[in-house]
């Protein structure tokens, strides 16, 4: 029964994936059918992380009063709502009104199964789960291409919203499996810190900071990936430009897949620095100037790979570094402010592209990486320290 659970958890983050990147492997063909400059992409995105950063910050509070398992089956049907709603846009306005159910579904599935797993699961588990996340990311932008080049750009979010519907009716169906396997912290088993108390122990803000840091790279990879081809390569049919969205995602899968193999001989955060390590040689390899696609096809698997292991290190950390009262709420921080750097900077992005140019692409990715490493390392020194500090006094 416990290895069935971990199988639904893994086919929830499945759906977690599926509607993260049709926006950005849709948007060159979206873009010209509603008339608007290709900024515009970032205000879509914007709205749909501003529902997940509300969504998130509620999600230490829902996990006190609610089971993990109503929080995911709602949250899923609330996605399924804004993937149909997007499917029947004809106006771009329709896109902003639909990104409501989008992003609240989002915000609250990812911080309360995150904490879920760090509380209650090894390392291992928690690269695997964020490796089916990135399945689902991948399934959908070839969904979307199939679409581009079968029917239309609706059709692939419609075509979605379906296999959405149909997970959905999986976690229905399996509502019992949870019976026997309720969350630390959940429903008074332990005492879960709000978000006030939570940002004061040392180091959970500057690993806050340090998840903006990496949500401002992903992101902009999830919504610009398919832009960069498009305006730096030439003779690109529209459906091939569209997945080149799934790079990325692909990235992220391989890379949690192969964390979930290794994470327990190497360990957290020696995972988080060989990542960030091979992010960097994947977006060296995007700004070399070489002729044709593959060079920064490669590239942007490989900076996919080196993300994979940095989001799920650091949340399984959680509970080790702040321990079982304080981890709902920095998951639920952290998540927070990933959205929010979703929200941010793949619009500021956006605007630097037109007037810059989109090459300029591998720049701003390496800014954030190298950000992203410093952060979490000066958080890690920090959290060390106050822990000597504690033993030296307990020891007193």
């Amino acid at each position: 029964m416990a290895s069935l659970l971990i199988a639904v958890i893994y086919l929830a983050f499945v759906s977690l994936g599926l509607p993260d990147s049709l926006l950005g492997s849709a948007w060159p063909t979206m873009q010209n059918i509603f008339n608007v400059p290709s900024s515009y992409a970032g205000y879509v995105s914007m709205a749909i992380s501003c529902m997940t950063i509300i969504s998130s910050l509620m999600a230490p509070k829902l996990i006190r009063k609610i089971h993990t398992k109503y929080i995911v089956i709602f949250s899923t049907l609330l996605t399924v709502i804004g993937l149909i709603g997007f499917s029947f846009a004809g106006y771009y306005w329709m896109l902003l009104l639909f990104a409501v159910p989008y992003g609240l579904g989002a915000g609250s599935i990812d911080a309360s199964l995150n904490h879920y797993v760090a509380n209650n699961y090894s390392s291992s588990v928690m690269n695997f789960l964020h490796c089916f996340y990135g399945l689902g990311a991948v399934i959908s932008p070839n969904i979307m291409a199939l679409a581009l080049n079968r029917a239309h750009w609706n059709d692939g979010y419609r075509w979605t919203a379906y296999l959405q519907a149909a997970i959905l009716a999986v976690m229905i169906i399996s509502l019992p499996l949870w019976k026997n396997n309720k969350n630390k912290g959940e429903n008074g088993n332990v005492e879960v810190a709000g978000i006030k108390e939570t940002i004061k122990i040392p180091g959970v803000l500057l690993t806050v900071i340090a998840f903006f840091a990496y949500s401002a790279g992903e992101s902009t990879c999830f919504l610009w990936t398919s832009s960069y081809f498009a305006g730096t390569k030439e003779g690109m049919s529209p459906d091939l430009v569209a997945s080149f969205a799934s790079l990325v995602f692909a990235g992220l899968m391989l890379g949690r897949l192969i964390s979930g193999f290794v994470s327990r001989f190497i360990g957290d955060r020696m995972l988080i620095r060989i990542g960030i390590g091979i992010e960097l040689t994947g977006i060296l390899l995007v700004a070399l100037p070489m002729p044709g696609y593959i060079c920064s096809a490669v590239g942007f698997l490989i900076i996919g790979t080196g993300m994979g292991p940095v989001y799920p290190a650091i949340q399984h950390m959680a509970p080790v570094n702040f321990g079982w009262k304080y981890s709902a709420a920095a998951i639920g921080l952290q998540m927070s402010v990933f959205s929010a750097g979703c929200t941010l900077m793949p619009l500021v992005f956006g605007k630097i592209q037109e007037i810059v140019g989109i090459w300029i692409m591998p720049l701003y990715l390496f800014i954030f990486a190298v950000l992203n490493i410093v952060f979490i390392e000066t958080a890690y020194r920090k959290i060390g320290k106050y822990r000597k500090l504690l033993s030296a006094s307990k020891g007193e």
